[in-house]
């Protein structure tokens, strides 16, 4: 199964201070600017193993931060930059469309940095409804508690998407039903590009300014997206985190992804919301809708200190104990001063430096 990921970055410079990447997001192919000015984005192309994945993604790494090191420059993986001045947006027609139409709230996604990961599209119908259901993973990698300072839950990223920017268009930033089938999907999509549009014209935009930088495909931002272009389902639920948690993330995800071609997929009937899902090898059942979302709460807020999150996630074949979410490392304040955000930032990239060479070792054994 081709799986690829994507990953954004913050950059900052010797002093922990954000900046801009300059000449990283040129590094090659497979490395970008993102639609904020301090923020990198490193994507793989598909790779058929898990092991071409891995190596793909720690040699692309590798090199960026060879090259990051000549020019005074790092990377943290940070889901939020903690704490810091205000983060300006990178001119951009389809940014200022989206700034008019979503309004002030959708200044919070300027401080939010995730991974995505694609995986190829099989078994549709299923793969949509099994990553919905596993959206409570997040909590595996939560990297941030903190947005501007405070403290506002184990993953501020995911809160400041979901709650925050789209506060106002849940139906385009938050989790989704589930589907019975890909045509109910495309309807969906067809119907929050019309809501769209709509809010867009009232707003005074041209529509055809709209058309141009929108479509039913990309006019969504919620936590799993279906892309026809790639052509992939995307899992957008988590944090940017260090390299080696989410390649082991992305490996289990994967197992769960390959084993649905291979066996029954049923969602739960009034089952007891402490004992729900599981996946087996008899077959793969998802938990009502509802509990998957209490569960996704649960991950965002407490992430795994939810006693029901990490069985949840043990019972869907995730092996808890081995992930160590920066966020549990660095929670414990209500608030975190500017001084004390850029310490941490300089602590992470260096640990994200140390992780890499670990992989690299690895790589070369």
């Amino acid at each position: 199964m081709n799986t690829s990921i994507e990953v954004e970055y913050w950059v900052i410079d010797a002093d922990g201070e954000l900046t801009s990447p300059g000449a990283l997001a040129e590094t090659s192919d497979q490395t970008e600017r993102e639609f904020v000015e301090p923020l990198f984005e490193l994507k793989t192309p598909p790779c058929e193993t898990v092991d071409e994945l891995q190596r793909t993604f720690v040699e692309e790494l590798d090199d960026v931060l060879s090259r990051a090191r000549r020019v005074d420059k790092r990377l943290v993986p940070l889901g939020t930059p903690i704490n810091s001045d205000e983060i300006e947006r990178r001119p951009d027609e389809r940014g200022r469309i989206q700034k008019e139409v979503v309004g002030e709230n959708f200044d919070y996604a300027k401080y939010c940095a995730g991974t995505h990961i694609h995986v190829e599209k099989r078994n549709v119908t299923d793969q949509l409804n099994a990553l919905i259901a596993l959206d409570a993973a997040l909590a595996l990698v939560n990297s941030s508690p903190y947005y501007q300072g405070e403290r506002i839950a184990s993953s501020a990223r995911a809160y400041c998407y979901r709650k925050k920017s789209y506060e106002e268009f849940p139906k385009h930033g938050q989790l989704w039903h589930y589907v019975e089938s890909v045509g109910e999907w495309h309807r969906r999509l067809e119907r929050r590009y019309d809501e769209f549009k709509q809010a867009a014209l009232e707003e005074g935009i041209d529509e055809r300014a709209v058309e141009e930088h929108f479509s039913p495909d990309d006019v969504v931002w919620t936590p799993v997206r279906l892309r026809e272009a790639m052509p992939t389902v995307e899992w957008r639920s988590p944090d940017a985190a260090l390299p080696s948690q989410l390649l082991r993330l992305t490996d289990e995800l994967r197992s769960v992804m390959e084993q649905l071609h291979h066996t029954t997929v049923e969602i739960e009937r009034d089952s007891d919301p402490r004992n729900t899902g599981h996946v087996t090898s008899d077959g793969i059942c998802l938990p009502e809708f509802d509990t998957a979302c209490d569960l996704s709460e649960a991950a965002m807020h407490d992430g795994l200190d939810s006693t029901e999150v990490t069985r949840y996630l043990d019972r869907m074949g995730f092996s808890v104990a081995d992930y160590h979410p920066i966020s549990t490392r660095i929670d414990g304040r209500q608030f975190v001063p500017k001084s004390d955000a850029r310490d941490l930032r300089l602590e992470y990239a260096s640990l994200l430096e140390e992780d890499v060479d670990r992989l690299v070792q690895s790589l070369e054994a």
